[in-house]
């Protein structure tokens, strides 16, 4: 794997209790909110080397195809980094999970193909940053394949989504965000968003302030 230094401490982020929440949640939602069939389409037709930013518990592992030669899975959260190492040893395909941040990535530039952003980039400390090293390790050409939530359409919960971001949700929720206007980002770092798909998660029930996300793919240009 291509490494390179970066000052970023082994527990860059330290949110147990949350850890232990979104472990259990984030397995019950895998097939009470579809989210498993949406991480499936998320990852079919990867190929060649793969970093994942935010790993969680490992949940996207099992759904990598055959044609991926190897995964680098960052997760710097301590708890949930255990859980993806257990997840790594039953995937199909090379998974090696590196503590580090989104914000620092402990690799070589353009030395993927591809890179994964899944229910992540909402809790990352600097959205602009973050992005700014993905696209720096992707190879010119590569794909971000993003699953995220974020900015809800309606006005109504655009406002709630912006007074929750400013007070209780990111101390009760491990940093997350639930407005963030991902599309918007990924743009503003200097990505093409070449496909995207609104979901709502879950498809049906009462809303909640996470419920709208996007499922997509942006790519590095060839020039920059």
């Amino acid at each position: 794997m291509p490494l390179r230094n970066a000052k970023v401490p082994r527990d860059a982020v330290h949110h147990p209790l949350f850890a232990r929440f979104y472990a259990r949640i984030s397995v019950l939602a895998e097939e009470k909110a579809g989210v498993g069939a949406h991480r499936q389409e998320l990852l079919a037709g990867l190929t060649g080397r793969v970093i994942e930013i935010g790993a969680g518990n490992g949940l996207n592992f099992s759904h990598y195809p055959p044609q991926v030669s190897e995964v680098v899975a960052i997760e710097p959260e301590r708890t949930l980094r255990q859980l993806a190492l257990r997840a790594a040893r039953h995937a199909e395909v090379p998974v090696d999970v590196v503590p580090a941040a989104a914000e620092a990535l402990p690799v070589k530039g353009e030395a993927f193909d591809a890179a994964v952003a899944s229910l992540v980039l909402c809790s990352v400390r600097d959205l602009p940053r973050a992005l700014g090293e993905i696209r720096r390790v992707l190879r010119p050409g590569g794909e971000l394949r993003f699953y995220e939530h974020g900015v809800a359409e309606g006005r109504a919960m655009a406002v709630a989504q912006r007074a929750l971001d400013r007070t209780v949700w990111p101390l009760m929720f491990g940093g997350c965000h639930t407005g963030r206007d991902i599309l918007a980002a990924l743009r503003e770092a200097g990505f093409e968003v070449v496909t995207v798909r609104r979901l709502r998660v879950p498809e049906s029930g009462v809303q909640l302030p996470t419920s709208a996300h996007v499922l997509g793919v942006a790519r590095r240009p060839l020039t920059d």
